[in-house]
Parts: C-alpha cells; structure tokens; sequence
C-alpha cells in the first residue's frame, strides 16, 4: 500500500509527465494520443513505474519502447518542472496500459456466453 507522499508524489509526476508530452516533446508520439493512466513509486521515490494509454497508433508496444530508450530526454524534462517540489528526480520506465483492451475482451467474452435461464422453482 502507497503512503500519502508516495500517491501525492505520483500524482505530481503524472501532470507533470502530460503536460511534457502534450507542449514538450509531442514529436516522440509520432501523432499518437498518449494518456498517462497512472504512476506508481517505490518507496524510497527512486523509481516511476509510469502506464500510458495510447490511441491513434498502429505500433502501441513499439512506440513505448521507444519512449522507454529516450527516457532520459523525458527525465530531464521533468527535472525541470519539479526541481523546486522534490530533492530526487526519479528514474522512469513506461508500461502500455491495457487494462481497456482487456475490459473489453472480457466484455465481449462474456457477452458471448450461452447461459440458459434458471429453472422455475414451485412453490408448494
């Protein structure tokens, strides 16, 4: 379980990583839309394990693995824009987040189930 600072930490860190990738550096998205669906820190606030949501690209999983080799461009930026709110900037690694396509493949699973109708009990 995260600690008030760690989710107060996160939270800053996920503006702030959105706010990079909307004005800063929209040329790494190569046109996507990119969402940052959530950051989770570890407790020492070393490391960002940051889940991004992407839209409008073909290659999703290669695009955050490009994210993930220009990642110290993208630190730097954030060092940046947090200098004065935190002593450590942390190291970053972006996940695609696909807890979407998952919902709907369950949705769609499910839906597709043929469940008969629960027999009528009598009443006696």
């Amino acid at each position: 379980m995260e600690s008030k600072r760690q989710q107060k930490f996160a939270k800053l860190i996920q503006k702030d990583l959105s706010d990079i990738f909307q004005k800063e550096i929209p040329s790494m998205l190569e046109g996507a839309f990119l969402t940052i669906t959530s950051v989770e820190i570890t407790p020492d606030l070393g490391l960002a394990k940051v889940y991004c949501s992407i839209l409008a690209h073909k290659e999703p999983d290669a695009l955050v693995k490009n994210i993930n080799t220009e990642k110290a461009q993208v630190r730097k930026l954030l060092g940046h824009k947090i200098k004065n709110q935190a002593r450590i900037i942390p190291n970053l690694v972006f996940y695609l987040d696909t807890t979407g396509e998952d919902a709907m493949r369950i949705d769609k699973l499910i839906s597709s189930l043929n469940i008969p109708p629960a027999p009528e009990e009598s009443e006696d």
